[in-house]
């Protein structure tokens, strides 16, 4: 147990929790939406602080992230919980807490421990995933400022709805960024995910103003989120808003959690996804998830060259040096692509 951060004390012992942007009012022996931030004799402490769930070696693509040092290595970390109560949610079984069920858990493993594992790993990145990063800020803040001072780039895969001054705080020290951007309907966010699109994207305009290098991730979901008109918008919004650099990875979806009733995503839909961002104005749409590992490879926007080929989040080869592409000598938006 770990005193939180980001919270006030109101008058009649509750708590107000600051971190998110559902900023839960939390009475005394009470818990908030999340499930790992408890009131305790008018404290708010964070229950999940050291208690890694998940901690793995990955590929960075597997993120997704395709512009930050490509073909690098990610140590990739996780603790319990998660603001969102997602209907499709892959990973359920830790970012879903209930106390009469499935109470925090974890193995013990302090932030020196992380970075010492991930420098020893030659890891360029150490990964805040899995679950929902910004419900294990206090665990996540002290591992970064760590990583940071060790050379390593520090990376949030997130819902988008972290507060403003959390993120703020954390942004220094903040490499880069994957957000699910979930769908552009209102009514699907609040219905399938629990939250508000409005605040998503008011999210993703933060992280651009900060200057974190931002990808964006949506899960094709047949029936859901999938019609050509909400995909025209949504990929309007990152060329207007996010800038037409910014990589939009389309996602197939699997049947999966409470969401059993939609079918998995064609290839035909993923592809006209692609070609929806595209026509948008956007420079590099990828997509994900199938098995064939088709729609990976990074492409020049200038001149359209190979530039990095891809198969199943691995790196068969890359061509871009110091940034640029070696046919025309277009600059390639991102992180580490030496």
């Amino acid at each position: 147990m770990h005193e939180a951060m980001f919270w006030t004390a109101l008058a009649d012992g509750g708590v107000r929790c600051e971190l998110c942007r559902l900023h839960c009012r939390i009475d005394e022996g009470q818990r908030g939406h999340c499930q790992v931030r408890e009131n305790i004799a008018g404290v708010l402490y964070t229950l999940n602080y050291g208690l890694a769930v998940a901690n793995n070696i990955d590929p960075i693509e597997k993120k997704p992230l395709f512009h930050v040092y490509p073909g690098s290595k990610s140590y990739s970390v996780a603790a319990m919980g998660c603001n969102f109560h997602c209907l499709h949610c892959q990973n359920a079984s830790i970012s879903q807490v209930n106390p009469q069920i499935n109470d925090i858990v974890g193995s013990r493993l302090m932030p020196e421990k992380i970075v010492a594992q991930a420098v020893a790993a030659g890891c360029k990145s150490i990964a805040y995933t899995y679950t929902e990063p910004t419900v294990f800020y206090e665990y996540a803040y002290a591992t970064a400022q760590l990583a940071h001072a060790a050379g390593l780039a520090n990376i949030f895969v997130t819902n988008g709805y972290i507060a403003p001054e959390p993120l703020r705080q954390l942004a220094p020290i903040l490499t880069a960024a994957n957000v699910d951007l979930k769908g552009f309907n209102p009514d699907f966010y609040r219905k399938v995910c629990g939250a508000k699109l409005e605040q998503v994207m008011q999210s993703l305009l933060l992280y651009r103003e900060l200057g974190i290098w931002l990808e964006v991730t949506t899960l094709i979901i047949p029936g859901y989120n999938d019609s050509s008109e909400e995909l025209v918008k949504l990929a309007g919004f990152i060329v207007d808003k996010l800038g037409a650099d910014t990589p939009w990875h389309v996602s197939a979806f699997y049947p999966t959690y409470k969401l059993l009733d939609a079918p998995p995503t064609s290839p035909e839909t993923l592809q006209r996804a692609q070609q929806i961002g595209f026509d948008a104005g956007l420079n590099h749409v990828y997509v994900g998830n199938l098995r064939s590992g088709a729609g990976e490879d990074t492409f020049c926007p200038a001149c359209h060259a190979v530039l990095i080929e891809r198969r199943r989040f691995a790196v068969t080869s890359n061509k871009i040096r110091h940034g640029l592409c070696p046919v025309c000598g277009a600059q390639i938006a991102g992180v580490g692509l030496d």
